[in-house]
């Protein structure tokens, strides 16, 4: 028997939103008994994406998060209905019996990610599935991760090695949403935005950009190193909050120069001018 997760890497997430609107889709106005009723034509959001204004003008940045049920091994959820109205099926996916959940409100403030939404016409909580209807017809994927068009949803076995999934979450570079809620989330993600150091280097003597500039990057007992590119920016991204940074910029025939950055915010170090 499988047990089923996913993946979700921002670090290809446009914000396109083909994923909410695949599953209101799938969703909306239709009753898969034993499995979901239909979702409301308002509200409904069983995936929703959380905008994220980043940096200060001009450096600005929009990140994207796809929040789904996380279907979790110790759901809250779970825990919170009565007469078994929420339940773990073999593969893992978290149901909520359309039936038995009828008036079971406390459901809904049951869960710390709030994924679930409560119907009003139906006085019923209802959320995302995972699309079991369809895994159990033989589908691979549910309808979210079909629609991605970047591929930043992967969806498969987590006890498959040779999974999609499983090789990705080998990789070592995901991490859920919440780690300090410990309820063994089955939706890990890739490149949560955290914090960055940015800036604009140029050459005071030709009011030109620094291309090819070497920047390095120090603090937090790492090092590391980047590029300018033909508009004389950089970018260190992935920063751990309220850590304090050194920047030197160093170019050929140029005087280096450091900036302190403490990422409190993220930062924008300007237009720094290199001096002959």
């Amino acid at each position: 028997m499988a047990r089923y997760g996913m993946a979700i890497d921002l670090t290809i997430c446009n914000g396109c939103y083909n994923c909410f609107l695949t599953c209101r889709d799938e969703f909306c106005g239709n009753d898969y008994p034993g499995y979901s009723a239909a979702q409301p034509p308002e509200g409904g959001f069983w995936m929703k994406i959380k905008e994220r204004e980043r940096g200060s003008y001009p450096k600005v940045k929009m990140a994207f998060t796809p929040i789904p049920c996380m279907h979790c091994e110790d759901a809250a959820c779970i825990k919170a209905a009565e007469n078994g109205a929420v339940y773990r099926r073999p593969d893992g996916i978290v149901i909520i019996d359309p039936v038995k959940a009828w008036g079971q409100k406390q459901i809904v403030s049951s869960c710390p990610y709030r994924t679930i939404e409560w119907n009003d016409k139906l006085n019923l909580p209802q959320k995302c599935t995972l699309c079991a209807h369809l895994l159990d017809q033989g589908w691979k994927e549910p309808r979210c991760v079909e629609a991605c068009p970047t591929g930043a949803l992967i969806f498969g076995d987590l006890d498959d090695a040779e999974s999609q999934i499983s090789k990705f979450i080998a990789g070592g570079n995901t991490e859920v949403l919440h780690p300090e809620y410990g309820l063994g989330e089955k939706v890990v993600y890739a490149g949560l935005p955290k914090k960055f150091v940015a800036g604009t280097a140029a050459y005071a003597d030709t009011d030109e950009c620094a291309e090819d500039a070497t920047v390095t990057l120090t603090g937090n007992g790492e090092t590391r190193m980047a590029k300018t590119n033909n508009f004389g920016d950089f970018e260190f991204e992935g920063l751990p909050d309220n850590t304090d940074y050194m920047v030197k910029i160093e170019a050929h025939e140029y005087k280096p120069q450091e900036l302190p950055a403490t990422t409190r915010i993220d930062v924008y170090l300007g237009v720094i001018m290199l001096e002959k």
